[in-house]
């Protein structure tokens, strides 16, 4: 399981570098796509299959659609690629940046703290991320508030900022 938890992890870590380093919308959308679904392994490494399904539906469903419409609104005659010199510096300086501030920590992580929420269900009534969803809902209420209003002012932003020099996002394509 420790094998497994550390493949889901890099290829979380592997997946922001991809979309991080990228310029171009659409082969940034892969590396999206991957870190969605290595998260949610990680999820479900940890006992959380509730909170990985919802993330694939809420995520996946809602951030890519607002993603795909701002790439289409961003068209690119030749996009630049993971092949290219100075995407692959990008990535180079990214992958660097992560192994040196992951050796600044090195020593303080140990895999024995990877427990799931599950560990201790013959104490418990409930499923450990049953009990989460539903504290989300009675404490975290104001903060899952914010963060829909967050959500719909990252909606605006990247409207405007694909929105072009002289046309609106509303334009005949």
């Amino acid at each position: 399981m420790v094998y497994l938890m550390f493949m889901f992890l890099f290829g979380l870590v592997l997946g922001l570098v991809a979309v991080a380093s990228n310029p171009s919308p659409y082969f940034a959308a892969l590396g999206l796509v991957a870190v969605a679904g290595m998260g949610c392994g990680v999820l479900v490494g940890h006992g959380g299959s509730f909170l990985s399904l919802i993330l694939f539906l809420i995520y996946l469903g809602g951030m890519l659609v607002v993603f795909a419409y701002s790439a289409a609104l961003a068209a690119e005659p030749y996009p630049e690629g993971w092949g290219s010199w100075s995407v692959l510096g990008m990535v180079l300086v990214y992958v660097v940046g992560v192994c040196m501030v992951g050796g600044m920590f090195w020593g303080g992580w140990y895999e024995a703290s990877w427990t799931s929420a599950d560990e201790y269900s013959e104490f418990s009534v409930f499923r450990g991320d049953i009990g989460g969803v539903a504290l989300m809902y009675s404490a975290g209420g104001g903060m899952l508030i914010m963060g829909g209003w967050v959500l719909l002012l990252t909606l605006f932003v990247v409207l405007e900022l694909t929105r072009g020099l002289s046309r609106g996002t509303l334009r005949a394509v």
